[in-house]
C-alpha cells in the first residue's frame, strides 16, 4: 500500500494506491515532461531545418534525435511530428492521477484555422522499470468510431533520391502521394529524417478524416478547421485553452483499448502524440502536428 499524492495546484493531498510502481508527486516534482523517450517524426518541412526547427544538421543518430527534441521542449520551443503518423513519447518524474476531470494537458500552436490534430495516447508503468515499454491506450476523442476514422492506418515513407524533392508514401488502404517539397519556405536538401537509416520506413496510428480546405479557390488560402474535442495541437470549443500556450486539456478516464472499451487507469507515467491526418494545405505543406510541452494539469491550471 502506497501513499499516492492527489493533488490541488498549490496542497498535497494524501491517499492510498495499492499499486508499488505509482511514483507519488513529491514538492521537488515538476509539472512539466522533460525525460523524451522517443521521437520519431514522419518526413515533413520541419524535419531536418536549421532555422525555424532548430535543428544543428548533426542528428544522425536516434540518439540525438531525442536529445533534440528533449532541448526544444526545455527551451519551450516546438517540436514537430512530420506527416500522418509521426511521434512523440514524454515521461513525467512523477505519477500523473487520474483524479476526475482533467488530468494533463498539451501545448501545440493551433490557431483559429489552423488545427493540425495529434492523437494522444497514454501508459502507465505497468512493469516498474521506469520506461515506456508497457501498454498503450488511445484517448477517445469526438471522431472515436466514427466510419471516417481508420484505426490500424499505416504509411510507408520512402527516402528521396534526390536532394530537395518530395517524399514519396504508399498506405495500407492502396493509396500513394507525397510529402511536398515548399522549399520557398523550408530549403534544407531532405524531409526525411537524417537519422532514419533505412530507405523506407513504416509509422502506423489512427487517422483522422482530413477537413482541410482552400477557401479561396485558387490555392490562396487554406483552412484547417478544428476537431470538437480528444486532440492536441486543436483549437476545440471543448478542451482548448489560451493561457501562457495553446494547450488542450485531457482526462485518462477518456483511455480506451483496442476495442474502444474503457481501460480503467488510476495513473500514468508516460504520453505519446502522433500525428493523426494525412493531409496537404497547397503552400502551406503538409499538416503535422506540433508539441510545445505536456503537463501536469492539477500542478498548472
Amino acid at each position: 500500500m502506497l501513499l499516492a499524492v492527489a493533488c490541488n495546484k498549490n496542497e498535497l493531498i494524501t491517499e492510498q494506491i495499492e499499486d508499488e510502481h505509482y511514483r507519488p508527486r513529491t514538492e521537488s516534482s515538476v509539472a512539466e515532461a522533460q525525460k523524451v523517450w522517443e521521437y520519431t517524426p514522419a518526413p515533413g518541412q520541419f524535419i531536418n531545418e536549421l532555422k525555424t526547427s532548430g535543428f544543428t544538421g548533426e542528428e544522425l543518430t536516434a540518439e540525438a534525435a531525442v536529445a533534440y527534441a528533449e532541448r526544444r521542449m526545455s527551451e519551450g520551443r516546438f517540436v514537430s511530428l512530420g506527416g500522418f503518423g509521426g511521434y512523440i513519447v514524454v515521461g513525467f518524474d512523477h505519477s500523473v492521477d487520474n483524479a476526475g476531470g482533467y488530468d494533463f494537458a498539451v501545448e501545440g500552436n493551433s490557431f483559429d484555422g489552423s488545427s493540425e490534430p495529434g492523437i494522444v495516447w497514454v501508459m502507465q508503468d505497468e512493469n516498474g522499470d521506469g520506461k515506456p515499454n508497457d501498454t498503450w491506450y488511445e484517448l477517445r476523442g469526438s471522431e472515436s468510431g466514427k466510419p471516417t476514422t481508420i484505426q490500424n492506418y499505416a504509411v510507408t515513407y520512402y527516402r528521396p533520391a534526390e536532394p530537395q524533392s518530395p517524399v514519396k508514401w504508399s498506405d495500407s488502404e492502396g493509396v500513394e502521394g507525397e510529402i511536398d517539397y515548399v522549399g520557398a519556405h523550408h530549403s534544407q536538401d531532405y524531409y526525411y529524417p537524417a537519422w532514419i537509416a533505412t530507405d523506407s520506413y513504416t509509422l502506423s496510428g489512427t487517422r483522422l478524416e482530413a477537413r482541410n480546405y482552400d477557401k479561396s479557390g485558387n490555392g490562396t488560402m487554406w483552412v484547417q478547421p478544428a476537431y470538437d474535442w480528444g486532440y492536441a495541437d486543436n483549437q476545440s470549443s471543448v478542451d482548448f485553452i489560451s493561457r501562457n500556450g495553446a494547450f488542450n486539456l485531457f482526462d485518462i478516464d477518456n483511455a480506451m483499448d483496442t476495442w474502444g472499451n474503457a481501460a480503467e487507469i488510476e495513473y500514468i507515467d508516460f504520453v505519446k502524440v502522433q500525428c493523426g491526418v494525412n493531409a496537404k494545405s497547397g503552400h502551406l505543406g503538409e499538416l503535422s502536428t506540433e508539441v510545445f510541452s505536456v503537463v501536469d494539469y492539477k500542478m498548472v491550471f
